[in-house]
């Protein structure tokens, strides 16, 4: 049996400029990121030998349980398109993440195309590089949701704080950054208690209102390498607003709404901002050390815990 784990993504600027339809219109889009330590796992047993283990069914589990005899039946969608893919004979197949991640906006279904694709890699030893895995993964994510940005791929997979710049040749870029900066302060995610659909909310952003948001990303990246902290949080800040002007429903929930005006009114709050698309999911907030949630944040403090970057990415082991 392999076990893979995959990282779930947060992303600080430049969200929307990686969907496609932004890339083909401006010729490129460009994020900065970090994969966190929150997990996505994958166990995938294939009885090689027989179909004694499965008996000749395809059995997939994660909050529901799917009992099979072809792969065209499976619901799970991740499941589905990846096994098709590899057009894997009958095996178990199970889900399972550290957080509730539906609807999370931290890329749970892309850190699941990757890990399965990556699993299944490492369980035939299937000579597939990086660079190949993500963009298969890519292409497979949008079989069954077309406006996946490119980001939450290769934001998940690939391990470490960093700037993704994405061509519209299909060319992607990744310019590394040392974390020691980003690391003299806390991250929390808050759960809102918001899930929805993060495809609604992508249809109803305004492309062209995200143009603006690319000088954002360069303004950033110099502020991580100039170790300008008060540079790096004004942007947060001044992301944040843009995203909410990009689409109504970023923040049309009212819980949101009260979420936002507690982070704002807090002082010891550098920065903050909603994770993926908006309208629910996770806050991200960057915090001086040691930051108290149970005096500070007494409202919210069941709902947030504290966070740090993954360097290594998506792996995978036997056992």
């Amino acid at each position: 049996m392999i076990i893979s784990k995959c990282p779930l993504r947060v992303s600080l600027v430049g969200g929307g400029t990686d969907l496609q339809e932004f890339i083909d219109e401006n010729g490129y889009g460009s994020v900065v990121s970090f994969p966190c330590n929150l997990y996505t796992y994958i166990n995938l047993f294939c009885d090689k030998n027989g179909m004694n283990a499965i008996n000749g069914k395809y059995v997939i589990n994660y909050t529901r349980k799917e009992e099979v005899d072809s792969l065209n039946e499976i619901k799970n969608d991740v499941a589905r398109v990846c096994l098709q893919h590899f057009n894997l004979p009958p095996c178990q197949i199970s889900f399972h993440s550290d957080i509730s991640s539906y609807g999370s906006g931290l890329a749970a279904s892309s850190a699941y195309v990757i890990n399965t694709i990556h699993a299944i890699k490492e369980y035939f030893k299937i000579k597939l590089p990086y660079s190949e895995v993500c963009s298969l993964a890519l292409s497979l994510e949008r079989k069954f949701n077309p406006r996946t940005g490119a980001q939450d791929i290769y934001g998940c997979g690939l391990g470490g704080f960093k700037k993704l710049t994405f061509y519209k040749d299909g060319r992607v870029k990744a310019t590394m950054f040392h974390e020691t900066f980003i690391d003299e302060f806390d991250k929390y995610l808050i759960h809102t208690g918001v899930t929805r659909s993060s495809t609604k909310i992508l249809e109803s952003i305004d492309i062209k209102k995200l143009k603006s948001t690319l000088p954002l990303v360069d303004d950033f990246e110099k502020a991580i390498k100039s170790r300008d902290s008060e540079a790096f949080f004004s942007i947060i800040k001044e992301g944040w607003v843009k995203k909410k002007e990009s689409s109504p429903l970023v923040i049309s929930d009212t819980g949101i709404e009260e979420i936002d005006r507690s982070l704002s009114s807090c002082k010891r709050v550098k920065a903050y901002k909603l994770c993926g698309a908006g309208g629910g999911g996770y806050f991200l907030i960057f915090t001086e050390k040691g930051f108290d949630v149970s005096s500070e944040l007494p409202d919210l403090e069941k709902n947030c815990f504290k966070i740090n970057i993954d360097s290594r990415g998506v792996r995978s082991k036997m056992v």
